[in-house]
């Protein structure tokens, strides 16, 4: 039978020092975080009232050409906003009204802060409020900044998720709710694991209708698909509801564990638990098993970007055998990742925060085979000689469950793959 405990790695870095930088960042901003959310929430509209450079930003991120009609625009804030000779707030009424006349199919309108609207001190919770007034309950109005002057790129989605905790109900029955945008697909596959493993009630957080929010409550019990909801899951435990503490969904191993998890909590009996995650599981090796030959071995540093990098290198180090030099990541929210800490090799150099000159400094001690990286340093680096994987394409290829466990590790391989046709 597959071992589904998960026991922690010898020596693990867990309880180890963690290097602390707070220098120079290179990382997207929370308006990324659009890109996968207005496809996964159908009937959401997600509105920036930024600049030009927001816009842009927006568009080349998700690659919508312009005569396409996505689920997201920009209310452009012009000199004469900036310079305080306009009335913004008339401005953003205006353009509201004419969006939502012109697409009625939004039911729930998010209006999304920048630098540019942040930095004049535009209150968007206000003009929420002011809409909801107007346009309640026909059309549902909300709030979120997704500025890029302190947060990471995916904490865009946490704050959207949490800004949507005050309007879900109080509830006391029973239920798991999955925290964490995930493509439908690999939501399907796991709603089907779900009820083969005969826990009921489960629900998922963002659900593919915004409108569509479950309740919360003391019934509650949240398990985690994102390691960057902190806010999002500490409101909804401030709520009644309780973590179930788990490795994430990455790999065969940690949806196992993850699976695992979910069933101890709902008292699902052993044999039940492995008649069904052991044939997804031994398909979901096999599919990694080319993928650790080509890896095996292969040393592997994670410069902060995404706050994926933990689970990542989690998966990495445990199912390709590869050898995590350096795990760096933008916030170390040791909740979020306590499940994963314990799994990490020993002798990993473990950072937090950025210091771009600095890590570039180490990059160039250490040699990895592969950096994982943000698209401002790729490039670069790969100048430089050395093999990169963008760390933003981890978060909008689907790379959660036993189905998805060889596209991930073939993410992982591209890059060396391509470096040893180009050597030929």
């Amino acid at each position: 039978m597959t071992d589904l405990s998960v026991p922690p790695a010898a020596g693990a870095c867990g309880e180890g020092a963690v290097l602390r930088e707070r220098g120079q960042r290179e990382v997207f901003c929370g308006l990324t975080g659009i890109v996968w959310l207005h496809r996964k929430m159908q009937d959401a509209f997600f509105l920036v009232v930024g600049s030009r450079t927001c816009a842009h930003l927006i568009q080349s991120a998700a690659g919508v050409m312009i005569f396409a009609e996505p689920r997201f625009g920009t209310a452009i804030l012009t000199d004469r906003d900036l310079a305080g000779l306009a009335d913004a707030n008339d401005e953003l009424d205006r353009i509201c009204l004419s969006l939502l006349e012109r697409r009625p199919d939004i039911g729930t309108l998010f209006l999304v802060g920048s630098c540019p609207s942040e930095v004049i001190k535009l209150d968007l919770a206000k003009a929420a409020e002011r809409l909801n007034a107007r346009l309640f309950p026909r059309v549902r109005v909300l709030n979120y900044s997704g500025s890029g002057i302190e947060t990471t790129f995916t904490q865009g989605e946490d704050n959207a998720l949490k800004a949507l905790v005050p309007l879900m109900a109080e509830s006391t029955a029973r239920q798991l709710l999955v925290v964490g945008c995930v493509a439908d697909i690999v939501e399907d596959q796991l709603a089907r694991s779900f009820e083969a493993l005969g826990i009921g009630s489960v629900r998922f957080l963002p659900a593919r209708r915004a409108a569509d929010l479950p309740g919360v409550g003391p019934g509650t019990r949240l398990l985690l698909a994102q390691p960057f909801n902190g806010e999002t899951v500490r409101a909804l435990c401030a709520r009644g509801a309780e973590l179930i503490e788990a490795p994430y969904p990455f790999g065969a191993e940690g949806t196992a564990a993850w699976l695992g998890a979910a069933a101890r909590a709902w008292g699902v009996a052993q044999d039940r638990l492995h008649a069904v995650v052991e044939p997804l599981a031994a398909r979901a090796q096999r599919a990694l098993a080319p993928h650790r030959e080509r890896l095996q071995g292969r040393r592997v540093s994670f410069l902060p970007d995404s706050q994926l990098e933990i689970p990542l290198a989690r998966f990495v180090a445990r199912e390709l055998g590869m050898v995590p030099v350096e795990v760096g990541t933008p916030y170390l929210d040791r909740q979020m990742v306590a499940a994963e800490l314990p799994l990490l090799p020993a002798g990993v150099r473990l950072s937090e925060g950025q210091d771009v000159e600095r890590q570039l400094d180490r990059l160039a001690v250490d040699r990895p085979d592969l950096t994982v990286c943000g698209l401002g340093l790729a490039n670069p680096l790969e100048a430089r000689g050395y093999a990169t994987k963008w760390s933003i394409e981890l978060v909008f290829t689907p790379i959660h469950g036993f189905e998805q466990a060889g596209d991930l590790a073939e993410i992982f391989a591209r890059p060396l793959q391509r470096r040893a046709r180009l050597a030929v």
